[in-house]
């Protein structure tokens, strides 16, 4: 989508750097100017809440390390110290911690609205895979950053995951041994993923820039999924879309701020205020909210080298998606049948969800192996078929079309 530039400097200033550096040039041109789809709605403003977030999740981190020692004997006692001692420390701490929880709920429902309006099929496989690579470096980034208070929860929630790389064969003991620094979770451990756990930010920031990129060469998808056809199908993406996402942004800032005020630790776990202890192990050792449809599937598996397959095999499979649904129309609109099985699917991940906080006994472990049975359906059978069996509805011409109405208009 992108065209001539229509950047003209305004005084004498902006002329000569832009024949040196044009900055303003590239920010004129891929964000003020930038054509947009007209009919794009508020799903699609939650790539600009996610900038926010990461940009939060860096600031009070960064913050935060000023304060924090990685060490097991103090390391408990210097986030009670930033709670209680550092200036506006438990505003800082409670902006990170439930900054990461809001994080996970804009790229879920980001991750949704994608598979939802068909934005990984073709020309925006690469966008799809730097998206799911990113999802990916968040998990990582969550689950060290998960062990760094150093209470029970931090401890025991590191070692059952760390000792799942045991369970792979030849090299298993080698690996789990290498990433604890020793023969149990200590203080290398700490060390190490504190190290890992500030790095990463910085490291999806990068992959962040190369998914916009890769968003600016064929440009947004849109609610219809068809692509830009004329000049008529847009509208700059200042005001018109910016304006949304200040909107957006604004409302997300109320449910997180709710958070932050009202139930800052309603989102974590209890266990987590008790000082870490090797020798005393929780009564249910549970992930945060955000990983619990994997921790489901996970322990769905009674063999546990199965488990760890088909838990890293969950994430994986998204990055097969643009291929393994074959239907020619990109968006679910225009899908009825594929609307009903999205539906069953987003029921799937919540039940998993739910499963994942409860114990592995019973009824519980029973209804995870029929949701994980249906998550890998959902991709490996149901997608393929329905591109195959599905009678789509009549898709509009253009954007323009669409909007302002057309003989080939087609209603929801």
């Amino acid at each position: 989508m992108s065209g001539e530039s229509t950047y003209k400097p305004s005084n004498g200033f902006a002329r000569w750097m832009d024949t040196r550096l044009p900055i303003m040039r590239l920010v004129h041109d891929n964000i003020t100017d930038y054509p947009t789809p007209k009919n794009i709605n508020y799903w699609w403003t939650f790539g600009g809440i996610l900038t926010f977030c990461l940009v939060t999740q860096i600031v009070t981190g960064i913050i935060l390390a000023m304060h924090y020692t990685p060490h097991v004997d103090h390391a408990f006692n210097s986030v009670e110290h930033i709670m209680r001692n550092v200036n506006y420390g438990w505003l800082i701490r409670y902006i990170h911690s439930n900054g990461a929880s809001m994080f996970f709920l804009a790229v879920y429902i980001h991750i949704f609205r994608g598979m939802y309006y068909g934005s990984y099929k073709a020309p925006r496989e690469v966008l799809w895979i730097l998206g799911v690579i990113i999802y990916l470096l968040m998990i990582a980034a969550a689950f060290l950053g998960y062990m760094l208070p150093w209470g029970q929860m931090s401890l025991w929630g590191a070692t059952v995951i760390t000792n799942l790389f045991g369970a792979i064969p030849v090299v298993g003991d080698s690996l789990a041994i290498w990433l604890w620094g020793g023969f149990s979770v200590d203080n290398p451990t700490l060390n190490r993923f504190f190290s890992l756990h500030y790095l990463l930010p910085f490291l999806i920031f990068g992959v962040v820039i190369l998914h916009i990129w890769a968003l600016h060469v064929p440009g947004n998808n849109n609610p219809i999924g068809i692509s830009v056809k004329s000049k008529q199908d847009t509208v700059p993406f200042h005001p018109y879309i910016t304006v949304k996402d200040a909107f957006s942004l604004s409302i997300f800032l109320i449910l997180f701020s709710y958070f932050i005020f009202f139930a800052p630790n309603v989102l974590g776990h209890a266990d987590n205020y008790i000082p870490a202890n090797p020798l005393v192990t929780p009564a249910h050792i549970v992930p945060e909210w955000y990983m619990l449809p994997f921790y489901a599937i996970l322990r769905a598996v009674p063999d546990k080298l199965g488990g760890v397959i088909l838990m890293f095999s969950a994430i994986f499979i998204l990055f097969l998606l643009p291929w393994l649904d074959t239907s020619k129309v990109r968006s679910a609109r225009y899908r009825p049948l594929f609307r009903q099985f999205f539906a069953l699917f987003i029921i799937d991940c919540l039940l998993l969800g739910y499963l994942g906080a409860m114990p592995a006994e019973g009824i519980y472990v029973v209804l995870a192996r029929v949701g994980t049975v249906y998550y890998f359906a959902h991709f490996l059978i149901i997608l393929p078929v329905l591109g195959i069996v599905e009678k789509p509805k009549e898709v509009p011409e253009s954007i323009s079309a669409s909007v302002l109405g057309g003989s080939a208009q087609a209603a929801e």
